[in-house]
């Protein structure tokens, strides 16, 4: 079994968070941007084809 060595743990976190490449500013602006706008144009298509589906579903039973 392995022994535990908390400091060679730390230097080893920081090897590797050493070799991270960080994005941009400007990357995580636009990487966020797009994620909002898919999100959006997602929530409105499940918002139509739910109301398509309640319309067949109204239509297929009569009710309302």
């Amino acid at each position: 079994m392995a022994r535990l060595d908390p400091a060679q743990y730390v230097r080893d976190v920081r090897t590797e968070v050493a070799k991270v490449t960080w994005p941009s500013r400007k990357e995580t602006l636009i990487t966020t941007g797009l994620v909002l706008a898919m999100s959006a144009l997602a929530a409105v298509f499940f918002l139509v084809v739910d109301q398509v589906i309640a319309l067949g579903m109204r239509s297929l039973f009569g009710m309302g």
